[in-house]
């Protein structure tokens, strides 16, 4: 899919490689949260599977770009990140750096997060499943936490609200534990209360209990809150 050109849009949907400390602070992941089965979708460039793999997590990540080959998705991942990076660079003022301590620092991380996921996702592809929401080919109950971030809600100008509603109760069904989404605004940093508010009373219609937790990380203004799945 793409977005209507435009200055002021990134354009498509962006393949994103963050790291380990950037998952830990998003999500607020805790030292006992790495030692589970862990779905990460979608996992774009990230290289979280690589990292917290080692420390000893068993990590899934689940995209539909992990349908090209090796070679494809390590040029592509650190072209995306160039892209991102330029972006962001260009439109500054809608981000806080202070996390990362500025521009050049955010795309030397996500540099770094870009060249960790290639090589994990060559000698580990195993790790990397080829797969899209709202329809995962994983059994019911797989994972012990689930993460999700930089699709819902960040994409709201081109997902409707009964993507995000069938997405949410797909990564639901997987899970045994909590499901982390991440953030609640979208690409351009505009708030979604009516888009959460409706989402969520689908979900708690369903049963599937929900609440919002602050983070330890706001880059695009505002976003410091997580929707969280309570099993």
């Amino acid at each position: 899919m793409k977005h209507p050109a435009d200055s002021d849009v990134l354009g498509e949907f962006l393949v994103s490689a963050r790291s380990l400390a950037e998952y830990r602070a998003i999500f607020m992941l805790s030292d006992a949260d790495l030692h589970g089965r862990i779905l990460d979708c979608p996992g774009g460039a990230a290289s979280f599977t690589a990292e917290a793999s080692a420390l000893g997590a068993h990590v899934t990540a689940a995209d539909p770009v992990y349908a090209r080959s090796a070679e494809e998705l390590r040029i592509l991942a650190v072209a995306e990140t160039d892209r991102g990076s330029s972006w962001a660079t260009a439109h500054s003022a809608r981000y806080r750096w202070d996390w990362y301590g500025g521009p050049q620092q955010h795309r030397e991380m996500r540099h770094a997060a870009a060249l960790l996921f290639g090589a994990d996702q060559t000698v580990h592809p195993d790790r990397y499943v080829a797969a899209e929401l709202p329809s995962l080919p994983f059994p019911d109950n797989s994972f012990d936490l689930v993460l999700s971030s930089h699709l819902l809600f960040t994409y709201a100008d081109r997902l409707n609200a009964d993507f995000h509603r069938n997405a949410l109760l797909e990564l639901a069904r997987v899970g045994t534990g909590e499901v982390r989404a991440y953030p609640l605004v979208d690409h351009l940093g505009n708030p979604l209360d009516d888009l959460i508010a409706h989402v969520r009373k689908e979900l708690e219609d369903k049963g599937i209990r929900t609440s919002l937790r602050e983070t330890g990380y706001e880059f695009h203004h505002g976003a410091h809150t997580m929707l969280v799945l309570h099993p």
